[in-house]
């Protein structure tokens, strides 16, 4: 059975740093096309970042762009987001998918992701 599972998240004051982790089981995760979304209350989900398969190409949204980093550890089978400066506009549940890998280089995070994780809560307050 495929499933992902995220952890990391928590509390953090502003300007601080997490490190979220999507950990894979049942399948390859560089196999895949990873991406990492947000959803916020209130607000309709948002893509973060996504990291395409096995080219390893990466993208983010311009939001995170220098403050966030995506990464994958195939021994591990688990990708992370590497989240610096945190803003207490980061805050949200965080989720990881995958998906199909993208045929053009770079990956997007659209709806195009097929199996989702549950979520993991980041809290960005002084």
């Amino acid at each position: 059975q495929l499933q992902l599972v995220e952890s990391g998240g928590g509390l953090v004051q502003p300007g601080g740093s997490l490190r979220l982790s999507c950990t894979a089981s049942g399948f390859t995760l560089d196999d895949y096309a990873i991406g990492w979304f947000r959803q916020a209350p209130g607000k309709e989900r948002e893509g973060v970042s996504c990291i395409n398969g096995r080219r390893g190409s990466t993208n983010y949204a311009d939001s995170v762009k220098g403050r966030f980093t995506i990464s994958r550890d195939n021994a591990k089978n688990t990708v992370y987001l590497q989240m610096n400066s945190l803003k207490p506009e980061d805050t949200a549940v965080y989720y990881c998918a995958a998906g199909t890998p993208f045929v053009q280089a770079m990956c997007v995070m659209g709806d195009e992701y097929d199996y989702w994780g549950q979520g993991t809560q980041v809290t960005v307050s002084s």
